[in-house]
């Protein structure tokens, strides 16, 4: 029962979800970890929790595994949806600069650019 208090002591709902007490860390992003088969000792030094916040974390996230993994699921989907987003803003936007005139005292560097371009997209 006193694991169960101290992890409620320490985790707690935000704007951001499931957050532990007093920093910006959720439990989604500690879930990455857990997910990945990371020890419970590499993922608190990654996050530098004390050995109280990731036991009790952990003990959260057991206790309410049902909940958390839900939350957990809705903020991938939330983060593929913002990466598909970006991607294909930044596609659109680079296709735009590309059409732009430019300066002709910037021709050395656009070439310079162009020549990195087409290596990259080479490889």
């Amino acid at each position: 029962m006193a694991e169960t208090f101290v992890a409620r002591d320490i985790v707690v709902r935000t704007s951001r979800g499931l957050t532990i007490t007093g920093t910006r860390i959720t439990l989604y992003s500690i879930m990455d970890y857990i997910k990945a088969d990371w020890p419970p000792k590499l993922i608190k030094d990654l996050f530098d929790l004390t050995d109280q916040q990731i036991s009790a974390v952990l003990a959260y996230i057991e206790a309410n595994r049902e909940e958390v993994e839900s939350e957990y699921q809705i903020v991938l989907k939330k983060a593929e949806e913002n990466r598909r987003y970006w991607t294909e803003y930044n596609r659109e936007h680079l296709e735009k600069v590309a059409t732009m005139s430019h300066d002709p005292e910037h021709e050395e560097i656009w070439e310079k650019l162009k020549a990195r371009q087409e290596e990259l997209e080479a490889a």
